[in-house]
């Protein structure tokens, strides 16, 4: 004999005036006051009571824990601040000097005064390419250089010095941190150069190694410290050429040495159309290096920190 399965009565709720409560409302109020006796639901004082109305959409289950993908890129450090300070210091002092520069030389002839303003020329024997500089370099609708001598000279002996402290300061720093390690040219670094110089003249497909200097970078990041202080020299020859005679005598005299002066100063511009046409076409990571210190580069590459000299 089957036994009769007992079901519960059912009590309406009646509020405090006596009045009944719907169910729905009960339930609700349940839920409510349930909330409040345990909000985070670390307790259960009775069945698990399922709700009112139908699902909303079919229930999703997890097919496994969520994986985490390798990061490909990586953030790094390229040039310390050291670097980067006395690099943005020496652009405006080299600019200014080159300019004054101009105005000086503007006001020079050769020693019979055929060729004013434009001593110094390109050719061989005595023919002649071209002369430096034609008379619409100096005066055009952007700029005037004429009958800027004193001006040019005023400009040119206060900057100098900036020139010369930031170039000390540079040299010395990489001294001591060890970062010429990373800069000196080796007997490996000309074959490098030549790789790089091909690749970029898209004569070769052949990728040069990534390094933070590479060979070409190395000779001409090196020629140019070289140069600073040859512009240093002569320049100080030139203009003290009584006091430092037998430094004007070592460079060939006078003339000598304010030709060397002149040409160092021709490959100042050379370097920095150069400089700048590489920045531009390495694109805006590379500059970023100089101006934040970072540079995104591969999460597999050989860190900076651990490149070594080559031999």
């Amino acid at each position: 004999m089957d036994q009769e399965e007992s079901k519960p009565e059912v009590v309406p709720a009646v509020d405090g005036g006596g009045e009944p409560v719907a169910a729905g409302a009960n339930a609700t109020a349940g839920a409510s006051a349930s909330e409040e006796a345990d909000p985070y639901g670390m307790t259960t004082k009775g069945p698990a009571t399922a709700t009112a109305g139908p699902a909303t959409g079919p229930a999703t289950a997890t097919t496994g824990p969520a994986t985490a993908t390798a990061a490909t890129i990586r953030l790094e450090e390229k040039h310390p601040l050291a670097i980067r300070w006395m690099h943005w210091i020496n652009f405006p002092v080299l600019f200014t000097m080159i300019w004054s520069g101009l105005l000086i030389y503007w006001n020079d002839s050769d020693n019979v005064y055929r060729h004013p303003h434009a001593v110094y020329r390109v050719g061989i024997g005595g023919w002649t390419l071209f002369r430096m500089f034609p008379a619409w370099f100096y005066t055009n609708r952007f700029w005037d250089m004429r009958y800027h001598v004193t001006e040019g000279l005023g400009y040119h002996f206060f900057f100098m010095w900036i020139f010369a402290v930031n170039g000390l300061a540079y040299v010395s720093y990489l001294a001591i941190s060890g970062n010429w390690r990373l800069m000196a040219p080796t007997m490996k670094s000309w074959k490098e150069a030549a790789q790089v110089t091909l690749f970029d003249l898209h004569l070769s497909k052949v990728h040069p190694p990534v390094k933070k200097f590479n060979g070409a970078q190395k000779i001409a990041y090196t020629t140019i410290i070289l140069m600073g202080a040859g512009s240093l020299v002569t320049g100080l020859s030139i203009y003290k050429p009584t006091q430092a005679h037998w430094l004007t005598t070592l460079l060939g005299g006078y003339e000598m040495a304010r030709w060397e002066h002149f040409w160092l100063t021709i490959g100042f511009c050379g370097f920095f159309l150069l400089h700048v046409g590489q920045v531009v076409k390495t694109g805006w990571n590379n500059f970023r290096g100089m101006v934040s210190g970072m540079e995104i580069r591969p999460a597999d590459a050989t860190p900076y920190a651990e490149e070594r000299r080559d031999g």
